[in-house]
């Protein structure tokens, strides 16, 4: 992007409105309750021929600098400083107040170019705010509609003028084209062609995850401490995360994009619409993303809302890691460590074999492994494996254990392949897949992970009958 601009102002103006118009999605949660943006939310914004980095901010108040307030203050002015320029939105329908007086002294202090834009210009009565923000000492006001996308075109020709045009369109670098990746078509169509091919894994790719669990967790104090600096609201209150909010950092060589996620209460206790929606956005991440972190609190693991995000994150076929976190905190780690293994395998038998790692976001104990534990659960999840080779084992498997008699004829098990990876699944050509017991597909699935190195990634086994050549033809005489 040429440059990044920062949506401030004081709460319930129409940020977040704003800020989906311009990114043309609905990410960001907006509701009527002032307040709701707490944490800094990136995104790339187009407006007609204009693309730009975009940054939505929380509300500005005057807060004690240890209050929430406070820090969500500190917040926004990080953005402003990052920023190239600000479009500090004001609303036209209820007029000015003291704190927008107070933001925009604080804007020509910080000596940056600010766009002073009137939103919900079009309400009936919006003449009188619109004029008064002239008095702002910040240049014309620029009227629009977030809701209702009015009044684009003028904030585009806005913060062209205020940018520069230089700034506004850098020259096309022919070099910097977006590269289409077809090695997994490759990958793909030599399945098939060849059945001894398994692709390798890609070391490189962009590897997206997301930090989930119970609220005051540590799950933004982790994601904090990852970066190396304090880009994530956090505090002692539960509940200061929202939106999901994503963020971008390098591991050893690889682009890791990590989302921070609100924190998941067991269903009948959330009541109140916005920790429905923030609920809503952290399930989004959670199917966007290719690994999960599941955050348990050392202190009080194994909750049931613990074991509930556990179970989700593996239904949606996600590759799972647990990270035991506030580890500083344990007393005596040898024998906390013997217990909670001993209770992953027996509260966790869908996913054996799950990588768990002692963690302190405090500290920063554990993340190398954590971050190692992440990297390996995904090739795992991205494992193919030969069909000379499956068929192999299933051959193995049925001399080891034949497949049980239903009705008094025994079902067989003929060919086998793998159909898809993130997750695995598996396709058996079989006789009468409706009667294969349940017991004997667990049997199979344990196989798998064990004969196969498939520790903690879901498993998906799919039998098909084999057509019958015969089927439809008249008997003959």
């Amino acid at each position: 992007m040429s440059f990044t601009v920062a949506i401030v102002g004081r709460p319930n103006v129409g940020k977040s409105t704003l800020f989906n118009r311009l990114v043309g999605k609905k990410l960001a949660l907006v509701d009527d309750t002032p307040g709701v943006t707490r944490d800094r939310r990136p995104g790339e914004a187009k407006l007609v021929d204009l693309k730009f980095r975009i940054v939505d901010t929380a509300g500005l108040e005057e807060a004690d600098a240890e209050s929430l307030q406070g820090r969500m203050r500190a917040q926004t002015e990080a953005a402003i400083d990052e920023a190239d320029l600000s479009l500090f939105v004001v609303d036209a329908k209820m007029g000015l107040t003291p704190v927008d007086q107070a933001l925009a002294d604080m804007l020509r202090k910080k000596g940056k170019p600010v766009v002073l834009v009137a939103n919900k210009s079009e309400a009936r009565g919006s003449d009188g705010g619109f004029y008064d923000a002239y008095t702002l000492g910040l240049g014309e006001p620029t009227p629009i509609s977030a809701e209702h996308g009015q009044g684009m075109i003028d904030l585009r020709d806005a913060i062209v003028a205020a940018i520069g045009e230089e700034r506004a369109f850098p020259p096309a670098d022919d070099e910097a084209e977006t590269n289409i990746d077809l090695r997994a078509e490759a990958r793909a169509e030599g399945a098939e062609e060849d059945e001894d091919f398994e692709p390798a894994y890609d070391e490189t790719k962009p590897l997206r995850v997301a930090i989930v669990g119970r609220p005051n967790a540590g799950k933004s104090t982790l994601i904090n401490r990852f970066l190396g600096e304090d880009r994530l609201l956090t505090g002692p209150e539960a509940g200061i995360t929202r939106d999901s909010i994503s963020v971008e950092w390098d591991w050893k060589g690889r682009t890791i994009k990590m989302f921070d996620t609100a924190g998941m209460r067991r269903k009948a206790k959330v009541q109140e619409k916005l920790e429905k929606l923030s609920v809503a956005d952290g399930l989004r991440a959670i199917r966007f993303a290719e690994t999960v972190v599941i955050v348990f609190d050392s202190t009080i693991p194994f909750e049931k809302q613990d074991l509930q995000i556990v179970d989700l994150v593996l239904r949606e076929g996600r590759a799972a890691v647990l990270a035991f976190n506030k580890w500083d905190l344990i007393e005596d780690p040898q024998a906390v460590l013997a217990e909670l293994r001993e209770k992953t395998d027996r509260l966790l038998p869908q996913a054996r074999g799950i990588r768990a790692v002692p963690v302190s976001g405090q500290t920063g104990r554990g993340l190398d492994k954590l971050m190692q534990a992440v990297i390996d659960t995904d090739r795992t999840w991205n494992r193919r494996i030969s069909t000379a080779k499956l068929n192999r084992w299933l051959e193995a498997q049925q001399i080891q254990h034949p497949p049980p008699a239903v009705s008094g004829r025994r079902l067989k098990l003929k060919y086998m392949t793998q159909v898809k990876a993130r997750p695995p699944g598996f396709m058996i050509s079989c006789t009468r897949p409706e009667a294969l017991p349940e017991s004997y597909v667990r049997y199979l699935t344990n196989g798998l992970r064990n004969d196969f190195q498939l520790p903690g990634v879901p498993i998906r086994i799919h039998f098909k009958a084999s057509d019958n050549p015969f089927a439809g033809r008249a008997k003959k005489r």
